[in-house]
């Protein structure tokens, strides 16, 4: 997608951190995978009494790959690693690393609050690393990182889009949207 205008000194750099992060991501789904328990009988009844479980397995594995892709794809479009760089990709990797401790949480007590505001609250924190990771790559790289240019490029569509449910009145109170707002 950026191309890859980088030189071997750079590949290399950023080619470790990458495959660090890989590495953990790996143990990570391996360990959710290891906790998945096979229904205690063989009838519907003893699979719809996993099923929670399972689908917070999906859930999980499908939020760790998803971060997994789009890690990949910053550091391939990234040409430096700083030690800002290192210190927020190890930030990404420690909320990651909670989700497997979430998933099981949630699959044995999945009629409770705390481990769904917790889970909630971990993948808040993920995005946050994952926002500093991608500064640090810009801060690294300079503005005229292809990380930079992609930020900027998502920034005009955010700010271009149609959007709906609310919009500015006359006297700047927001007032309901029936339909795209302008």
């Amino acid at each position: 997608m950026f191309g890859d205008a980088r030189g071997p000194e750079s590949q290399s750099e950023t080619g470790r951190v990458e495959a660090f992060s890989d590495g953990v991501m790996a143990v990570i789904i391996t360990i959710m995978a290891l906790e998945l328990r096979a229904p205690l009988g063989g009838s519907g009844a003893d699979l719809r009494a996993r099923l929670p479980a399972l689908l917070i397995y999906i859930l999980s594995f499908t939020f760790i790959g998803i971060y997994w892709n789009n890690h990949h794809h910053l550091l391939r479009a990234a040409r430096r690693v700083t030690g800002g760089v290192m210190w927020g990709n190890l930030h990404l990797l420690f909320w990651l690393s909670l989700i497997p401790v979430l998933t099981e949480w949630i699959g044995e007590h999945h009629g409770d609050t705390a481990p769904a505001v917790t889970y909630g609250v971990v993948c808040l924190g993920a995005a946050v690393a994952f926002t500093i990771l991608s500064l640090a790559i810009i801060r690294a790289d300079g503005s005229s990182s292809p990380v930079a240019a992609t930020s900027r490029a998502a920034s005009r569509w955010s700010s271009t889009r149609p959007r709906s449910g609310w919009r500015s009145s006359a006297h700047g109170s927001p007032t309901p949207c029936s339909r795209p707002c302008p």
